[in-house]
């Protein structure tokens, strides 16, 4: 089996497990009593068994996860599941290594969690990524409906990521294209934060089931809000501070990135909330703007990525326009509001004097 092929160092210390857990519990919304509940969860004995597969992508997913510190994210993750097939850090190969994954689905069927990584190709029956004589489109097919649980990390896997920009030739499609019948969580982000990946993992063995999703089967509690709503340069855009562009003045004094193609606006993410490697950093706070790897079809919709978008339709929030006079339009609300307020106290004390005369 897996265990005798896969005998990763998994050591943690109580210390950076508990801080693991505890920032999972933050990430998720949960109160500070709840950390104990996601401890237990990931301490019980029954490690659930998972089944990685890797399709169209470039593994930096995995890299990401693997490379997690502070703590380290990857060895938590290895202590709460088993994890039985994966093809990049898996011991066996060959025979040995489609022996481990027909085992687990055998033995655990519909008591496994299917992670995919990677955009599934659907042009010419799936010829474009074939793995033991099977392409993509039939792993899936045989792996995914039988998984309690089905996880698409990466946008890749997500909404087929950079293969499925166009003109997308081998017809590349993300997993919830092919898996109708079953809920795919979708944790976007190329790549995506691992603690996006490890709520969602803590929360389904917390409470057996699912953490809430948006309209694209996002967890909410990590693609609940839009970066531009939480980014520290959200002031300087209020108040009509842009970086005209890379290494002027306003870029070295970290005013809002719009102008040089930040594409925060229309992006959903919890970048600026949830550090990677929690290292205090991320590409904004460092001077590059967001290019929007979470959202669908990104690199269609979001590029040029070093331009701006004057007309991006942000979804559920209207249209972001002259991006130059967005600061001079909110103080000119700002000062209308305030005319109004006046008004209104002057029109009040207006119609409390006439009062007192007619009372007179």
């Amino acid at each position: 089996m897996a265990d005798e092929i896969f005998k990763p160092d998994v050591s943690l210390s109580r210390r950076k497990f508990l801080k693991g857990c505890a920032i999972a519990a933050a990430a998720l919304g949960l109160s500070e009593s709840m950390t104990a509940k996601l401890v237990e969860a990931a301490t019980s004995p029954q490690r659930p068994p998972v089944i990685w597969l890797h399709f169209q992508e470039c593994t930096g997913c995995t890299e990401s996860l693997l490379r997690a510190s502070h703590p380290d994210i990857a060895r938590l993750i290895l202590d709460i599941i088993s994890l039985d097939y994966h093809e990049t850090v898996m011991a066996a190969a060959g025979h040995q290594a489609e022996k481990s994954l027909h085992d687990t689905l055998e033995k655990y069927d519909g008591k496994f969690i299917c992670v995919v990584e990677g955009a599934i190709p659907t042009k010419n029956n799936g010829v474009y990524c074939k793995i033991a004589g099977k392409t993509a489109m039939e792993i899936l097919d045989e792996v995914g409906p039988r998984a309690a649980a089905v996880i698409a990390i990466g946008t890749c896997a997500a909404f087929g990521g950079v293969q499925a920009a166009e003109p997308n030739p081998t017809g590349a499609v993300g997993v919830q294209e092919l898996l109708k019948k079953k809920t795919v969580v979708n944790v976007p982000g190329c790549p995506p934060n691992p603690v996006s990946f490890l709520g969602t993992v803590l929360h389904y063995f917390t409470f057996n089931k699912l953490p809430a999703l948006d309209h694209l089967n996002r967890p909410l509690f990590a693609y609940g809000r839009k970066i531009h709503d939480q980014c520290e340069r959200r002031a300087h855009f209020d108040e009509g501070r842009f970086a005209q562009q890379f290494g002027d003045e306003g870029h070295l004094k970290g005013y809002c990135l719009y102008k040089v193609g930040c594409k925060g606006p229309g992006t959903f993410s919890n970048c600026p909330a949830i550090r990677f490697n929690d290292v205090g950093v991320w590409p904004v706070g460092v001077g590059h703007g967001c290019i929007g790897c979470t959202e669908p079809d990104f690199w269609d919709n979001m590029g040029p990525f070093y331009e701006r978008l004057p007309d991006v339709k942000i979804p559920g929030g209207g249209i972001v326009e002259s991006a130059g006079s967005a600061g001079a339009k909110i103080l000119g609300v700002t000062a209308a509001a305030v005319g109004i307020h006046a008004a209104v106290g002057i029109g009040r004390k207006l119609a409390s004097g006439s009062k007192s005369e007619d009372q007179e």
